[in-house]
């Protein structure tokens, strides 16, 4: 296998698809930080929780274990991250999709730290969880 033929060739995702998980990014209380490690490794839950969460950078404001989990779960619905399994089955740690490794990407070629959502984006998000509709 040389060098070329070993890079990672990107899934083309709808766009309805793509759409709808920027939009639940962007409206999701993390920084681009969580995200980042979420590709190089998995993240606890304990670790984006309170002032853990701000002391990594993961988020601006402390986030009850209840409301960080409810939006991971939310995320993992929309195809952004997935929960990591051991040996013993589901643990508290979450990782990054091809999706999200995506939306990464290009959140990161933006530079930017923080995707601030629109009026819109934060109506459409709310209407999409209050019926849950992940598609």
């Amino acid at each position: 296998m040389t060098a070329t033929s070993s890079t990672r060739k990107t899934i083309d995702y709808p766009d309805r698809t793509v759409l709808r998980a920027e939009r639940a990014m962007r409206c999701a209380p993390f920084q681009l930080t969580l995200y980042n490690t979420m590709v190089q490794q998995s993240v606890s839950l304990n670790a984006i929780t309170g002032q853990a969460g701000l002391k990594h950078g993961y988020t601006q404001a402390p986030l009850s274990e209840l409301i960080a989990e409810a939006e991971l779960l939310w995320l993992i619905q929309v195809g952004l991250l997935r929960r990591e399994v051991d040996g013993q089955g589901l643990t508290d740690s979450f990782r990054v999709t091809p999706l999200g490794r995506q939306l990464v990407q290009k959140w990161q070629e933006q530079g930017s730290v923080r995707m601030t959502p629109t009026f819109s984006d934060r109506l459409h998000h709310a209407w999409n969880r209050w019926f849950r509709l992940p598609i």
